[in-house]
């Protein structure tokens, strides 16, 4: 069986990358994505390499990047955007093969096993992409190339970032040599929790993990955790010796889900349970706006908090069971609101989450003499119609336009972020 050939195309400092793109003024100059450069507040999402060369991080404060960079071109993120740019390179790969999967915004997975007749060697196709890539978004990439795609993201993530023309083929015979040397903490899937198991096990480069019978690894893990946890184990050991059959999906998202969720996280702490309500309502009303969507009924309400502070965590998550499948916004509020109200300890709450499972057809629901489901249905199917042709905000629960309600500012973001 002739072996696959699979690459990872990951983009450098993506967001700042198409910043800097989409505006020749700042290029040669330090820039982030970052949070409210208006307010100089939030978190920086992205730093371009001069940003970074500068001591500028992914995830600091934009405070602290200002301090050290005080010449620090600061954007704000704007998301949509970015998911252009996004399917953009997603179409420029599926000009080497039909066979892409999207990983996350800025990396994808392509199986180029039936390409290199075409278009020659991995090496030749992956500095093909890249200089495609560049030429039509003004986005440099980092490819990795392997047999499989945890040794694609490797070879990326270890070499390529780091390689002077950014790419790097991680074969089955350089394992020994190059791979299993470096610390655990290299290894896919090991982050620094992880890790520091791992030491404390003995177990300190990625070679000593792969070269273990897998049998002592399972016992080994079983004395730390003091659980089984053999499938995790099984994870590691494969990674570590490059084992991954899993195809590179082509249909990622085609896949119904299990379960429909959103959470939401507030400006500001909510202490009454008046101001909770107006998250909740909004919370049910995208859950089951979604599920109407998607065609499908749910049985089991879920709800959860969280307060601000991560040393002293507070808040809850539970769940309760409908007595019939729906997608109906006011009864799966209903739910909502009584779990709230039996577990909240009166902290207060700095992120809310909702979510709907146990799903099922919408077609199959049972009739009652005390609903209105049809009623309800041609109302929501209405107003969803509305949302989808003029934005979220075109229409809304009059407590979502309180100073509570999170729905005019939620609808000019995407995952959180500015469109």
């Amino acid at each position: 069986m002739k072996e696959r050939i699979i690459v990872l195309s990951d983009c450098q400092s993506f967001y700042a990358s198409v910043e800097k793109a989409s505006q020749p003024a700042y290029l040669g100059r330090p820039l982030v994505v970052a949070g409210d450069p208006a307010r100089r507040s939030g978190i920086v999402l992205a730093a371009c390499p001069l940003a970074k060369a500068r001591g500028v991080t992914t995830a600091e404060a934009l405070g602290e990047a200002l301090a050290k960079c005080p010449d620090l071109v600061v954007v704000r993120p704007r998301m949509q955007q970015y998911i252009d740019v996004s399917a953009q390179i997603t179409a420029i790969l599926r000009t080497f093969s039909d066979m892409v999967e999207p990983y996350s915004i800025d990396e994808q997975f392509v199986d180029i096993t039936g390409s290199l007749a075409l278009f020659g060697s991995a090496e030749e196709i992956a500095a093909a992409m890249q200089e495609q890539i560049r030429t039509e978004t003004g986005v440099y990439a980092r490819i990795g190339i392997g047999y499989s795609k945890v040794t694609a993201k490797m070879a990326c993530d270890l070499w390529a970032k780091k390689s002077d023309n950014g790419l790097f083929t991680l074969s089955r015979d350089l394992l020994p040599s190059r791979l299993w040397p470096r610390p655990i903490g290299d290894l896919f899937m090991v982050g620094r929790r992880m890790a520091a198991h791992f030491d404390s096990m003995g177990i300190l480069t990625i070679g000593q993990l792969a070269e273990m019978p897998l049998a002592e690894l399972k016992w080994k893990m079983r004395e730390k955790f003091r659980k089984r946890c053999d499938i995790d184990a099984e994870l590691y050991w494969r990674i570590a010796n490059g084992i991954d059959d899993s195809p590179v999906h082509t249909d990622t998202y085609d896949a119904p889900p299990k379960s429909v969720g959103h959470q939401m996280t507030l400006p500001r702490d909510y202490r009454s349970f008046a101001e909770i309500k107006v998250v909740l309502l909004e919370l049910c009303e995208l859950v089951c706006r979604r599920c109407r969507s998607l065609g499908m009924n749910g049985s089991v309400v879920s709800v959860g908090c969280q307060g601000a502070s991560f040393e002293e965590p507070t808040g809850f998550s539970r769940q309760t069971t409908l007595p019939d499948p729906c997608n109906a916004t006011n009864l799966v509020y209903e739910a909502a609101i009584r779990l709230f109200r039996l577990h909240w300890d009166d902290q207060p709450v700095r992120r809310v989450s909702v979510t709907l499972s146990g799903l099922s057809s919408e077609m199959e629901y049972q009739l009652t003499l005390f609903e209105s489901r049809p009623k309800y249905r041609e109302l929501e199917r209405a107003t969803d119609l509305l949302k989808s042709k003029y934005g979220d905000a075109i229409i809304g629960r009059a407590s979502s336009f309180t100073d509570s309600g999170q729905l005019r500012d939620r609808a000019g973001k995407i995952g959180g972020h500015y469109k």
